[in-house]
Protein backbone atom coordinates (compact mmCIF):
# COMPACT_ATOMS: atom_id res chain seq x y z
CA UNK A 1 0.00 0.00 0.00
CA UNK A 2 3.00 2.47 0.61
CA UNK A 3 4.08 1.85 -3.19
CA UNK A 4 0.57 2.64 -4.39
CA UNK A 5 -0.21 6.00 -2.53
CA UNK A 6 3.51 7.06 -3.05
CA UNK A 7 2.75 6.42 -6.84
CA UNK A 8 -0.21 8.35 -6.13
CA UNK A 9 1.76 11.46 -4.85
CA UNK A 10 3.91 11.43 -7.62
CA UNK A 11 1.41 11.43 -10.21
CA UNK A 12 -0.48 14.40 -8.66
CA UNK A 13 -3.50 12.32 -8.07
CA UNK A 14 -3.54 12.34 -4.17
CA UNK A 15 -1.60 15.00 -1.94
CA UNK A 16 0.59 13.65 0.78
CA UNK A 17 -1.70 15.04 3.36
CA UNK A 18 -4.61 12.89 2.02
CA UNK A 19 -2.57 9.61 2.76
CA UNK A 20 -3.65 7.54 5.97
CA UNK A 21 -1.21 7.97 9.14
CA UNK A 22 -0.32 4.87 9.09
CA UNK A 23 1.30 5.15 5.65
CA UNK A 24 2.39 8.27 5.87
CA UNK A 25 6.05 7.38 7.62
CA UNK A 26 6.36 4.73 4.23
CA UNK A 27 5.39 7.37 1.84
CA UNK A 28 7.44 10.09 3.21
CA UNK A 29 10.43 7.69 2.68
CA UNK A 30 10.28 6.94 -0.43
CA UNK A 31 10.06 10.00 -1.46
CA UNK A 32 12.45 11.27 0.24
CA UNK A 33 14.69 8.77 -0.97
CA UNK A 34 14.25 9.26 -4.42
CA UNK A 35 14.22 13.35 -4.26
CA UNK A 36 11.02 13.63 -4.24
CA UNK A 37 10.60 15.61 -0.94
CA UNK A 38 8.93 18.77 -2.51
CA UNK A 39 5.89 16.21 -3.00
CA UNK A 40 5.91 16.31 1.44
CA UNK A 41 3.58 18.83 1.69
CA UNK A 42 1.76 18.88 4.98
CA UNK A 43 -1.78 20.85 4.36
Amino acid sequence: MTMFFAQRVILGKTGFAEVPPTLKAGVKKFLLDHGLEFLIEEE
